[in-house]
């Protein structure tokens, strides 16, 4: 189901949808399409895009591109899949559990998991 939504190639992409994202919560799910990890979470994501549109814009960053690599080095992607969640062209910091508040490692059981992670981030923005 990756093939459903936007996967972000080169940095430009990438400088140009956190950029332009205002309003809403962007969540970058950094991985591989050939990790099954991976699928099991885009299949999830693709499920949930719709219902999470109004708040959130949700978009796939292909680790293995070599011009992503400087997002891969900034925000410590040693583990795939990671999402990575911005507010207005900030990067946002969550509590998820682990020692590392700056990204969600790894998967969702299912599809309304990952949209009250989405909606508890959305709610704890304060403008």
């Amino acid at each position: 189901m990756s093939f459903l939504m936007t996967t972000l190639r080169e940095k430009k992409e990438g400088d140009s949808i956190i950029r332009d994202t205002i309003d809403k919560v962007l969540v970058l799910r950094f991985g591989r399409s050939t990790d099954s990890v991976c699928l099991h979470l885009d299949d999830i994501l693709s499920k949930s895009v719709r219902e999470v549109s109004k708040f959130a814009t949700v978009a796939l960053v292909d680790i293995d591109s070599a011009d992503t690599h400087v997002y891969v080095k900034y925000f410590d992607i040693t583990l795939i899949p990671s999402i990575v969640f911005f507010f207005n062209a900030h990067h946002m910091k969550m509590d998820s559990g682990s020692a590392d508040h700056t990204k969600w490692v790894g998967s969702f059981q299912k599809k309304q998991d990952f949209i009250d992670v989405v909606e508890e981030s959305g709610d704890s923005i304060h403008l």
